[in-house]
């Protein structure tokens, strides 16, 4: 009886993980799904950083010298390739713990409340964090990259001080379009850290991590959806508008 009392608590505690897991990829994946698709109809970070790449890339066609927009633009690159370069050691660091599992086994043992560990479902663990990070990394990477295309994009600018070129807006809107993406790629990057230290809870039990699925998931919904921030970039949105219809009525 009490064997298969132990082989029961065991199986419930497998079923917790399995369960857990299945909770955490549907909340990253569910709030990645979630955010495209509010973002197309509603103010947040994303919608309205858009419309400010876009009036951006307008001035930026009206300026003889763009040394200004250059060393901006090579700050936010500045940015990305930190988290980049710590992506790496942070990647470095959890592949070392791959070889103090059993090390590991017994620190996580120490902890009061912490699920006893086993080495396989640690490595099982290990595993996911270096995915994270590894999918970051790409991130990140690919969000450099883009910064370069746009780099290029800006160099092969032509000059309109009018404002008024057709043509030359639409070349804006797609310089717009490539720091967007590339934008994008950076907060995938930064959203796989914050689904990190999530799946970090997953050492200690499976509740935890659960638990912290959610409020990875719900601090993301406030600070890209309701945040002061958001407010505050959604009204200056409108105070561009209305300054450039100001100087461009027949735009």
């Amino acid at each position: 009886m009490n064997c298969f009392s132990y082989k029961m608590i065991n199986m419930s505690f497998s079923f917790l993980d399995v369960f857990a897991f299945l909770s955490f990829m549907l909340c990253w994946m569910g709030y990645t799904w979630f955010s495209r698709r509010k973002a197309k109809n509603t103010n947040c970070i994303a919608r309205c950083l858009h419309q400010h790449r876009i009036h951006w890339m307008y001035e930026l066609m009206s300026k003889d010298i763009r040394v200004g927009d250059a060393a901006l633009l090579a700050n936010l690159e500045r940015n990305i390739a930190f988290f980049a370069s710590t992506t790496l050691l942070v990647l470095a660091g959890v592949l070392t713990l791959f070889a103090q599992v059993e090390r590991l086994e017994l620190v996580i043992a120490s902890i009061p409340y912490a699920e006893q560990p086993a080495a396989s479902m640690l490595q099982l663990k290990l595993g996911l964090l270096t995915f994270i990070f590894v999918l970051a990394f790409f991130q990140f990477t690919w969000s450099m990259r883009q910064y370069g295309f746009l780099n290029v994009m800006i160099g092969a600018a032509p000059l309109d001080l009018s404002g008024l070129n057709e043509n030359l807006r639409g070349y804006a809107k797609q310089m717009a379009t490539v720091q967007d993406q590339a934008a994008h790629s950076y907060n995938y990057g930064l959203r796989s850290y914050y689904f990190s230290i999530a799946a970090m809870c997953w050492f200690f039990h499976p509740i935890l991590f659960i638990c912290a699925s959610l409020f990875v998931v719900y601090t993301l919904f406030n600070r890209e959806f309701n945040s002061k921030a958001v407010k505050a970039i959604t009204e200056g949105q409108r105070h561009l508008e209305i300054e450039r219809a100001a100087r461009f009525p027949n735009v």
